[in-house]
């Protein structure tokens, strides 16, 4: 969906903007992240299991990198959660181009993976690794509220920036 489409402007938005203001002040962040994930899922369906999991596992290490006082350990499994991001990122973004440069060097014949990129991963993956960062560094709080860090990752006006 582009922003510019009749779908997106006759009928996405207008539905979103009706629903979040209709919505209780409690439920608001819960339609906003329901809109993002399908205008997300609208390009390619199945990618949105990448986000779900991208918001899971980013929560969780900022939990787990909160709760960590020794500066060693804690730098370490920062490592371990940016390595981990930007290996996914770098899957979907540089498979084929290993798999090709695997088959000229070495004279195999591997299939390229052809896998559309999902859109927004750079945007999201970053957006995960800045939060780390800032809990590592005690810049933020770590998000108590995994809708409030999911609308971080994935609101839908800025997913289309990365």
């Amino acid at each position: 969906m582009i922003f510019s489409s009749v779908t997106f402007l006759i009928y996405f938005l207008p539905v979103v903007i009706c629903a979040y203001y209709l919505a209780p002040a409690g439920l608001k962040n819960t339609v906003l992240l329901a809109a993002s994930l399908f205008f997300y899922a609208w390009g390619e369906p199945v990618y949105i299991f990448l986000m779900i999991f991208s918001i899971i596992f980013n929560y969780t290490a900022g939990i787990v990198l909160g709760n960590i006082n020794k500066r060693v350990i804690k730098k370490a499994v920062l490592a371990v959660f940016v390595s981990v991001n930007v290996l996914l990122l770098g899957f979907f973004k540089y498979a084929d181009f290993l798999i090709s440069s695997v088959n000229e060097f070495f004279g195999f014949a591997a299939e390229p993976l052809e896998l559309p990129l999902p859109v927004g991963i750079s945007f999201y993956t970053f957006q995960a690794i800045s939060y780390l960062a800032d809990v590592y560094r005690k810049d933020v709080s770590i998000r108590k509220n995994i809708i409030d860090f999911a609308m971080y990752i994935s609101m839908f006006p800025q997913l289309i920036a990365g």
